[in-house]
């Protein structure tokens, strides 16, 4: 089926989120809707599938236009979306998630479970995903989670699908998958929009590319053209795609973890026996594909984690066993690999998230009374400074895009006086310009004499901030390398194999 969209216009309010925006999907074609956090390609996507109303302009499939009051009608037309945050019931089977809202039913009434076991087979066997239908969502990895969403939206004959920034929370072995699975639905006939902002995948798979900025189509692009015509198309001025840094100046400043053991209720040993230490003046990178203890090491570092041996002392000071106010208190910053979940609290503003950490006193509370002129002028002060995309300081940090929202939490962790920084996935299902920003601060941080340690599944990012890397494999410490270790070497180590020289 075609798709055409004809001068889409939503306002918010004073604000114009898509301005007279055109784009035709032709039936059988990846078109890459590329911009910054931000942008309007989420909203225009949600015009598309019946969740806002457009103010202005026409949505047409195979030029008959085209009225949508919701979801249940974009759907009936053909149109399926695959969301950025999924759109799943954890405690229900795949075959249950798959048939909620389109149920099928035997003679009485009765759920026919079956027949939804057998559409997710048959599914799941033409392009290759592996999903057991009987399998509960909230036990399944993230990117089988994604297989499930793209397996519902099938089910329903979808002929027209939205990848609403697919890769955000998959490993780069996932997001290989993904890109397998978008060419062979390509060769299906399926219409796809492509909604991202990582060139790499943009190059990869688009056959067409279309770049918003501000709400506006600034242009086409090939996915010929190199990365750093596609970032200033994006940004509307040159992006810096290398990471810049002098040779780390270590500082006495140190963070020293030894024989660190996190297990779970079931004695189940997730971090085993780690130890290494970082130094004020440097980035140690932690690398390894998801689930293999890095998120668990994260939280025991800040006291998130209840079942936790060994020994965590910053700046001479043990931190095991202390709670997490505790450990906020003692200069540690915290940026969690979730920010949905764990970073924000979306229906405070975006001030009172900025707040978070100092909500018991000076400078935001005085006398148990709450100083709004001073939360005021530093809500804005750091909304300039960090390039906030928002309506005001008062708009729900929830109604942000992805990437402001870190942007947020990135603000409020590095407007401390800190004597050790923690950045989980710190760049997740952020724009290069954004990339290009907290790249910057957090080297910025290091070069301040502050030990820093980032989490990340993105290689280019791990080899780009690094002075040493840190690879875990199945919940050990497999070696530390230095940060010019090349991608190869890097992953082998995060498959397993022990680096021969490595300091461990």
């Amino acid at each position: 089926m075609k798709l055409e969209l004809r001068g889409i216009t939503k306002r918010f309010g004073p604000l114009t989120a898509n301005d007279h925006i055109d784009l035709t999907v032709e039936p059988g074609e990846i078109h890459c809707l590329l911009g910054e956090n931000g942008a309007g390609k989420s909203t225009l996507m949600n015009v598309l599938y019946g969740l806002y109303q457009a103010d202005e302009g026409q949505i047409l499939i195979n030029d008959v236009v085209q009225h949508f009051a919701g979801p249940g009608d974009a759907m009936a037309a053909g149109i399926g979306m695959v969301h950025q945050h999924f759109m799943l019931i954890p405690v229900f089977t795949v075959a249950e998630n798959v048939m909620l809202g389109h149920e099928e039913t035997t003679f009485g009434g009765r759920l026919d479970l079956a027949a939804a076991r057998r559409r997710v087979k048959e599914i799941s066997d033409r392009f290759g995903f592996d999903v057991d239908p009987d399998a509960l969502v909230g036990d399944l990895p993230v990117g089988v989670q994604q297989r499930v969403e793209i397996i519902k939206a099938l089910s329903r004959e979808a002929n027209i699908l939205v990848f609403d920034e697919p890769t955000a929370v998959l490993t780069p072995q996932e997001t290989d998958e993904l890109m397998a699975t978008m060419r062979l639905l390509k060769e299906q006939g399926t219409a796809i929009v492509f909604i991202t902002h990582k060139l790499r995948e943009v190059r990869e798979v688009a056959d067409r590319i279309t770049v918003i900025r501000l709400g506006k189509v600034v242009g086409e692009a090939s996915p010929t053209a190199s990365n750093a015509e596609l970032a200033a198309l994006m940004v509307g001025r040159a992006v810096e795609l290398t990471v810049h840094k002098n040779a780390p100046v270590l500082t006495e400043n140190a963070l020293v973890v030894e024989n660190l053991t996190v297990t779970d209720v079931a004695g189940t040993v997730l971090v085993d026996d780690a130890s290494f230490e970082v130094r004020g003046g440097e980035i140690l990178a932690i690398a390894g594909v998801q689930g293999n203890g890095q998120t668990e090491l994260t939280e025991a570092l800040v006291g998130l984690q209840e079942r936790v041996r060994g020994s965590i002392r910053l700046n001479g000071d043990e931190l095991r066993g202390c709670s997490v106010r505790e450990v906020l208190d003692a200069g540690v910053g915290f940026v969690p690999e979730d920010r949905g979940v764990d970073g924000l609290v979306k229906e405070f503003s975006i001030a009172e998230n900025l707040m978070l950490d100092r909500s018991s006193g000076a400078p935001f509370v005085k006398a148990g009374a709450l100083q709004l002129r001073a939360l005021d002028t530093f809500a804005r002060e750091k909304i300039t400074e960090f390039d906030i995309r928002t309506q005001g300081a008062s708009q729900p940090a929830g109604k942000l895009s992805g990437g402001n929202q870190q942007k947020v939490v990135l603000a409020r962790e590095l407007s401390r006086d800190l004597s050790l920084f923690i950045a989980a996935q710190p760049t997740r299902g952020v724009d290069v310009g954004s990339i290009e920003f907290i790249h910057k601060r957090i080297v910025e941080t290091r070069d301040a004499g502050v030990p820093v340690i980032v989490i990340s599944t993105e290689l280019d990012e791990v080899t780009a901030l690094a002075d040493r890397i840190l690879v875990m494999y199945r919940g050990k410490i497999v070696g530390i390398v230095p940060g010019d270790t090349p991608r190869e070497q890097l992953g082998l180590m995060m498959a397993g194999a022990v680096n021969e020289g490595a300091q461990a």
